[in-house]
């Protein structure tokens, strides 16, 4: 990637900082409103050379990911579950049609020049048509019996996936250039690519003409690598993308466009006048939020950027003179809860009177856990119970549960739906932030069913029922950041 700065790092090496560009995030939500994204965001009162030193990496519009593989909250099958599960006379023809028909409707809402809405059919029904090729190709192969569909799912996920990203980006650069804006169509999704590459590879060939200087880059959130990025990170991709371009092109700062505010709760649940912008944070919170669910930037990308060096802003993607919340690894100026949280899970316990000084038990849950990709989001042990509090489904828990019950046949496994409700800071010491919650829950009369805090003190959490999660959440938010207490001074031993 050209730039006025100094040379491109050679590979191998540390990438160079050149300090003149961005590399910008904009979600699935906001690229749905990306009509409005023109003037508060791309061009935002800019005009010449101020335009550029910005690559932009953008997710799908709004939608049309669930639609090609599954809904990421209701689990209703897209094109890629459909495929996978073909017993219904070729659903996923259907289903992709329903994608183009989504795709035509996303971008004729923002596009106005019909050229450019001509150009983007064009591109919907090339790439739509190549997939239904490709797909029905591979299933009359797989009707011999020396192929095997399921081999190549993770291929068709990668496949599907590429789709979205490459529409919104092509689409967003008909419309940037439509508005006399210098935009280039960067497509990592290596369509019709034969070509075998890292994603370090990919990103680097996909950059190298380009010049931050005049020229604004609009890069695909899928990067199609020799590994896979859906295999290890799944709908987390477009994050990794991001991360590894603004590592290696050494950019200033990495910053991740949302239609909200970080901020120190959900305004729906504690009011809007009580609310606070983060304004700063640091990776070790991100981590937190990312373990409760309320992701700022998937836990691989944010490994990356921290250690590339590359500090990460949060911004209201649609407020474009606020700047919103930086996070880096600087610490805290001073104690404090900095964000309210909550998460359903689901508690798994395992009782087992034998357990006490016997070795494996936790390694045999861990591996049950494991073998049906249950995400862990806290656990506690005592001399004969072991309980994991877990995010996922109902039914994905029974599973484990029959795999334990056989292993343990005289062990009690309760399973339970239950809820956590995180305190959250950079650094919580003299706060007394426990007790202060178990407090502010006990005044409104929620009961606590469990508590956890460690001795890194950055957050606290506390089990309770799920009736009983928003209310929580307002007590404590009430409490800790509200109301904050003054920090206690620490007595020296």
């Amino acid at each position: 990637m050209k730039s006025e700065g100094p040379a491109q790092n050679r590979p191998g090496e540390r990438p160079v900082t050149f300090s003149i560009h961005t590399v910008e995030k904009i979600g699935g939500t906001s690229m749905s409103r990306l009509k409005e994204l023109l003037d508060t965001l791309f061009t935002g009162g800019r005009s010449g050379a101020d335009l550029y030193g910005r690559v932009f990496v953008v997710s799908a519009f709004g939608g049309i990911t669930d639609l090609l593989l599954e809904h990421k909250k209701s689990g209703a099958p897209g094109v890629y579950a459909l495929f996978a599960n073909d017993d219904n006379n070729h659903g996923w023809l259907d289903a992709l049609n329903r994608v183009a028909e989504a795709m035509e409707a996303a971008h004729g809402a923002v596009l106005d020049n019909p050229r450019d809405v001509s150009m983007a059919d064009d591109f919907v029904r090339e790439r739509i048509e190549g997939a239904r090729s490709c797909l029905i190709d591979l299933q009359r192969l797989c009707s011999y019996g020396q192929f095997r569909l399921s081999s190549h799912m993770a291929v068709i996920r990668e496949l599907l996936s590429g789709l979205g990203e490459a529409h919104s980006a092509f689409v967003t650069t008909l419309l940037l250039t439509r508005a006399g804006v210098n935009a280039r169509f960067i497509d990592l999704s290596g369509w019709r690519d034969e070509g075998e590459y890292t994603l370090e590879e990919r990103i680097r060939d996909g950059l190298k003409d380009c010049d931050i200087a005049t020229e604004m880059p609009i890069v695909t959130g899928y990067a199609q690598c020799r590994d896979g990025l859906m295999r290890e990170f799944d709908r987390g991709y477009s994050e990794v993308t991001f991360s590894q371009i603004a590592a290696l092109t050494g950019a200033r700062e990495a910053i991740i466009h949302k239609e909200f505010h970080l901020s120190s709760a959900d305004p729906k649940l504690v009011g809007e006048g009580k609310v606070r912008k983060l304004g700063r944070t640091n990776y070790d919170v991100a981590d937190q939020l990312s373990n409760m669910g309320m992701e700022a930037i998937h836990p691989k990308a944010a490994k990356t950027l921290r250690q590339a060096d590359v500090p990460l802003r949060i911004t209201n993607a649609f407020e474009p003179d606020d700047p919103g919340t930086l996070i880096d690894d600087q610490p805290a100026d001073a104690p404090g809860v900095e964000i309210v949280t909550g998460l359903n899970v689901v508690a798994l316990e395992v009782f087992e009177q034998d357990m006490v000084g016997v070795k494996g038990y936790d390694t045999a849950i861990l591996e049950a856990l494991r073998r049906h990709n249950v995400r862990i989001v806290s656990k506690t042990s005592n001399a004969n119970t072991i309980t994991h509090y877990l995010d996922a489904s109902l039914k994905t828990i029974r599973r484990v549960e029959r795999d334990l019950a056989g292993l343990y046949p005289s062990a009690e496994i309760t399973v339970q739906s239950l809820s956590v409700a995180s305190a959250i800071g950079r650094d919580l010491n003299g706060l007394k932030v426990l007790t202060r919650s178990l407090a502010a829950l006990e005044e409104a009369d929620v009961e606590v069913i469990a508590v956890h805090q460690t001795p890194r003190n950055v957050d606290v959490q506390v089990v309770v029922a799920r009736d009983d999660l928003e209310t929580a959440i307002a007590a404590l938010h009430d409490a800790l950041v509200a109301s904050p207490p003054a920090r206690i001074a620490c007595k020296a031993a």
